[in-house]
């Protein structure tokens, strides 16, 4: 009895050896190699695994960003600290170079349609899901650009940066929301879209439709009027197929969009009751130099004579503030109008 558990011991220890040495070998002539570059990158992303930034994870971004020189920024959810740090790690920035601050962005909800019944078709009493409700005839409401507010985007942020309002519309919480880009995904109607976090004029509509149309269907759409864009001194909006789109990179936020929108469609975060700007001299200050008199579009600054004071003319000033910016003794100040 006692030989026969022996023998078993000494059979199972011979064979642990030679497996184990086995397996010892095959560790070593089957090794996958990984680059210790990239090890390091990847502890230094968040491990949010969100997908944001286009890649199926971090370990997918981290390679990416090692072997094909991706930009660190494309993770919408890193800091800046790691951000530098990764650069300098892989060689696309200099150690002390200037540190160029990154676009932050959020999601933006591009619909402000009213909650009413005089804009619904029917009354959906379905399934609490937007993509089921677009295929009922494309959705209860009479916009067939509406947000159909039953909360798709809302299950679909990770962060629970939305929610839904008292319109029936999405609300981001931009301190929450990471721009991962899901709710962008989630929308059947597309209305959401990643935008500088920075930037404060937007025009809350999607609609297409001509602006007869649109009136019929929507107090606050956009009709494609084209006032936005004569009145805007910095060439950062234009209407395309009925639609005014705002060109970020140029767009200052002067607010001028905002005051001269005849359906209110395009609005100033934060500042629900904005009526305009308008210029505002400093006699004291002002030394005649005619600069704003030349630089203003509008016609709206009086004294086209040298070292003659400068006035506005209000009924004329759209609010841009491009006089206030190009004047020398910064004697132009812009004001909210009452």
């Amino acid at each position: 009895m006692l030989t026969q558990i022996i023998s078993a011991v000494l059979v199972l220890g011979v064979l642990g050896f030679v497996f184990g040495a086995i397996l010892s070998y095959a560790s070593v002539k089957f090794e996958v190699k990984i680059d210790p570059l990239i090890e390091k990158t990847l502890d230094l992303l968040p491990g949010a695994n969100c997908g944001g930034c286009g890649f199926p994870g971090c370990a997918s971004m981290a390679e990416a960003i090692v072997k094909k020189g991706v930009p660190v920024s494309t993770c919408p959810v890193i800091s800046s600290l790691n951000r530098i740090k990764i650069e300098e790690l892989v060689g696309l920035r200099k150690p002390g170079e200037e540190v160029k601050k990154p676009v932050v962005k959020a999601a933006l909800v591009k619909c402000n349609g009213l909650d009413s019944d005089e804009y619904k078709k029917f009354e959906y009493m379905g399934v609490p899901n937007c993509q089921a409700a677009v295929l009922l005839q494309n959705g209860p409401w009479l916009c067939p650009h509406r947000c159909m507010g039953l909360g798709s985007c809302v299950a679909a942020c990770p962060f629970d940066a939305i929610k839904i309002g008292p319109q029936h519309l999405p609300i981001v919480d931009e301190d929450k929301c990471t721009a991962c880009g899901r709710c962008v995904l989630a929308c059947p109607k597309q209305i959401i879209e990643l935008v500088d976090k920075e930037k404060v004029v937007h025009v809350k509509c999607n609609s297409v439709e001509r602006g007869a149309d649109t009136r019929k269907v929507c107090k606050v759409g956009c009709i494609g009027c084209g006032l936005c864009v004569k009145v805007c001194a910095y060439e950062a909006i234009k209407v395309d197929n009925n639609l005014a789109h705002i060109d970020y990179e140029k767009c200052v936020g002067c607010g001028a969009c905002v005051a001269k929108c005849p359906q209110k469609t395009i609005i100033m975060e934060n500042q629900p009751q904005f009526k305009g700007r308008v210029a505002e001299i400093d006699q004291d200050a002002c030394i005649g130099c005619t600069i704003c008199y030349k630089v203003c579009k509008f016609s709206a600054v009086n004294g086209g004579t040298p070292k003659e004071k400068h006035s506005i003319i209000t009924d004329k000033c759209v609010g841009c503030g491009l006089c206030a910016e190009k004047c020398p003794k910064k004697c132009i100040e812009m004001k909210d109008k009452a």
